[in-house]
């Protein structure tokens, strides 16, 4: 990563969280780039809510995978989340809460940004 990337409220991307390490990039950040098919743009708070929405969606991201160095997520983790699966799970009602400050400005792509303030973490 060279340059900067940018929140969705037009300021330097904050960190998101460093333990659990999250990230495209493992870099503590929502950061994104063309390879990152997922766009994993959205700092989200997850909740158990969350984690049992997305493990039925197909993604356990609360099982342990040593083989990828991820210990598994717990409720009140900060994780990089994918644009379209934190979408997917707000129009279902289990929206986790969001760290507009270290959200990445391409989530304005996918997501409303009155939905995003609608469930943020960090400004008050």
């Amino acid at each position: 990563m060279v340059e900067k990337q940018k929140n969705v409220l037009g300021f330097e991307l904050s960190t998101c969280g460093t333990d659990p390490m999250t990230g495209f990039f493992r870099d503590g950040c929502c950061n994104t780039s063309q390879g990152d098919v997922g766009t994993h743009t959205v700092c989200a708070i997850v909740t158990n809510d969350f984690l049992n929405f997305s493990k039925r969606q197909g993604n356990d991201l609360t099982t342990p995978r040593p083989e990828f160095n991820f210990k598994g997520l717990k409720e009140g983790d900060s994780w990089c989340l994918c644009a379209l699966r934190w979408k997917e799970a707000y129009e279902a009602g289990c929206a986790p809460r969001v760290k507009l400050t270290a959200t990445n400005i391409k989530t304005l792509e996918y997501i409303n940004l009155d939905e995003l303030k609608s469930y943020e973490a960090d400004l008050n």
